[in-house]
């Protein structure tokens, strides 16, 4: 049940976070749902890095509180990922 419901949290966030985050993100349902699983985790760990000032791998549950900080996750995920993922146009 647990991974139905990281499927179910990264969805949503991937979805809520790319619909926020202004320009065009490419990808399918997959990707979605992959940028809102690694969402969960930079957020969780973010969350718990300011909150304790220990830096420690954790993700968000499914929840209103855990969903919110999964989605803003998901838009440092959207950020990073079109750093290095850029290429350089001439």
């Amino acid at each position: 049940m647990n991974l139905i419901a990281w499927a179910v949290l990264g969805l949503l966030a991937g979805a809520i976070g790319k619909a926020i985050y202004p320009g065009y993100q490419g990808g399918g349902i997959l990707s979605t749902m992959i940028l809102g699983i690694i969402g969960a985790f930079v957020g969780g760990s973010v969350f718990t890095l300011l909150q304790t000032g220990q830096l420690q791998l954790t993700a968000a549950s499914l929840s209103i509180p855990g969903l919110f900080v999964a989605v803003i996750g998901s838009m440092i995920a959207i950020y990073l990922w079109g750093l290095f993922s850029s290429r350089r146009r001439t």
